[in-house]
């Protein structure tokens, strides 16, 4: 599991009320739960108002997905497909058969299983392709929903601030309450701002990022599958996915591609 996510939301709440302690102010001071309620509320409601509900429906699994999506390295599944293509150049594809039960990547394995049982190799791209399209379509519905949310939320504190000022000039007649109600209307507008910023937005740009690393993978695999399809020497797959890897994925599969040879 990557912490990332909850590490950086967790440490940007505590900054805030370390800061409002340092300032000499209280944590339930901005605490309040008409106000966050009608920002988490009203945002949500806002952003299920502008798609359809399947989109927040799948909102709690993208949730937990940029919180606990474990992200799996490159190289390793680079070793992986330069394995299967050892055994392949070894034994045949049809040798691959059991093996596929045991390949890890979903992704792969229905690659290879397209691939043994005899799919032509430009129907096997395009098959492939056609999940990447759908995945990115997919993945763009989950993301928007925040970017929404990320949107609308410091509009709505507005909104709540403009609620509570209302409030303090109908009592205008009670001075000694007027700072404490001055300072509640406000807290709305600070809530808008501070969960676009320090989540909603946040976690719409982790579901970016991870979305754009599975596809780069799923497009990495399908390179491998074809290869290991066409019978490709095992050293030179390694060399092809290796190139297609950011540096930081590079070093384990130069040592898979020397074993290789």
């Amino acid at each position: 599991m990557d912490l990332a996510t909850i590490i950086g939301v967790v440490a940007a709440l505590i900054i805030v009320f370390v800061v409002q302690a340092l300032e000499g102010g209280h944590a339930s001071s901005i605490i309040l739960l008409p106000s966050m309620l009608l920002v988490f509320g009203g945002g949500l409601g806002a952003a299920m108002a502008g798609g359809i509900m399947k989109d927040t429906t799948g909102l709690g699994a993208s949730f937990q997905k940029a919180f606990l999506a474990k992200v799996v390295a490159s190289d390793k599944l680079v070793e992986d497909v330069v394995k299967l293509a050892e055994r392949a150049r070894r034994e045949g594809l049809l040798a691959l058969e059991d093996a596929v039960k045991e390949v890890p990547h979903p992704f792969l394995k229905r690659g290879l299983q397209l691939a043994i049982d005899g799919t032509d190799p430009e129907e096997l791209h395009d098959i492939l392709h056609a999940e990447i399209t759908a995945k990115k379509k997919a993945d763009k519905a989950g993301i928007k929903i925040f970017e929404n949310m990320g949107g609308f939320a410091p509009t709505i504190g507005i909104i709540g601030t403009v609620m509570g000022l209302v409030h303090v000039l109908e009592n205008l007649d009670k001075p000694e309450g007027l700072g404490h109600a001055i300072a509640a209307a406000f807290v709305a507008t600070l809530w808008g701002v501070l969960s676009a910023n320090l989540l909603w937005l946040p976690i719409g740009n982790r579901l970016s990022r991870l979305s754009a690393l599975e596809v780069d993978q799923m497009e990495l695999t399908i390179e491998g599958v074809l290869a290991i399809q066409s019978g490709s020497n095992p050293r030179l797959v390694a060399q092809k996915l290796r190139s297609l890897l950011p540096p930081g994925g590079k070093p384990a599969a130069d040592d898979k591609a020397k074993k290789a040879a």
